[in-house]
């Protein structure tokens, strides 16, 4: 199981769910890894300093370094994290005219896939060649959505993509669901807009929703997830909650 976390929009919460469902799976016993395909390397600082960090998936996507020389531990039991840093943000000009441009990712995950029981790619917020990168290597799709005005804008370009993406290069990918983020019931646009979510996409969204908590954003700073930081905040159950449905999803 390979789950790419995409949006082409930043601030929905695209980082917040890689480091807490990774977390949460490795919780259950699966060997996980994260892999931190964004620049902004937030998912790695979730972990390590920067400073700590000698090679990082540029170099694997870049100069051919196999992944298992830059996957480093987390603090987490079964966690595993492949590091970014923001000389990410010149790999999609260097895979320029690249035959192979697309299926980098995959081709270096195929070396380490069988080590892992679940693997969790955080990608950036655009939809540039890192991020079909990471959904020609991955098995499934979640798209996290901010309950919030706008919510939607530039969905169409995502859901474009990724059937462009299952048409050829990974007709095996699958979108696993919508995962609504941000959310506060107290706000009757915030219900308003989970309500249309949840009519332009149906079943596909989960159950869970991710709520609005200061938990959730302290807990990087801390380089740890929500169930270490907090375990007993709403955060925490609601990502616990959404690593049983996604489970559920794959059938594992």
């Amino acid at each position: 199981m390979i789950v790419a976390i995409t949006n082409q929009k930043g601030g929905v919460g695209k980082t917040t769910t890689a480091i807490n469902l990774s977390a949460g799976m490795a919780q259950k016993g699966l060997k996980t890894l994260l892999v931190d395909l964004d620049p902004q390397s937030n998912s790695t600082m979730s972990h390590i300093s920067l400073d700590e960090i000698e090679t990082n998936m540029f170099d694997v996507l870049s100069n051919e370094v196999p992944i298992g020389d830059v996957v480093i531990p987390s603090s987490v039991d079964n966690l595993f994290l492949a590091p970014s840093k923001i000389a990410m943000a010149k790999l999609e000009v260097s895979l320029i005219g690249e035959l192979d441009a697309p299926y980098r990712l995959k081709d270096r995950l195929s070396e380490a896939a069988g080590e892992y029981d679940a693997i969790v790619l955080d990608t950036p917020p655009t939809l540039g060649l890192i991020t079909v990168n990471a959904l020609v290597a991955a098995s499934h799709v979640l798209v996290p959505i901010q309950s919030s005005y706008f919510a939607l804008e530039g969905t169409d370009d995502l859901l474009v993509t990724i059937d462009k993406i299952k048409a050829r290069p990974n007709t095996e990918l699958q979108l696993l669901g919508v995962l609504i983020t941000m959310y506060d019931r107290r706000t009757v646009i915030s219900r308003q807009v989970a309500t249309e979510i949840r009519e332009v996409f149906g079943d596909l969204v989960f159950d869970t929703h991710i709520t609005k908590s200061v938990r959730l954003e302290e807990s990087p700073a801390h380089r740890t997830s929500i169930f270490e930081h907090a375990p007993s905040s709403t955060g925490a159950y609601e990502y616990y909650r959404l690593c049983e449905e996604v489970l559920q999803r794959v059938g594992s």
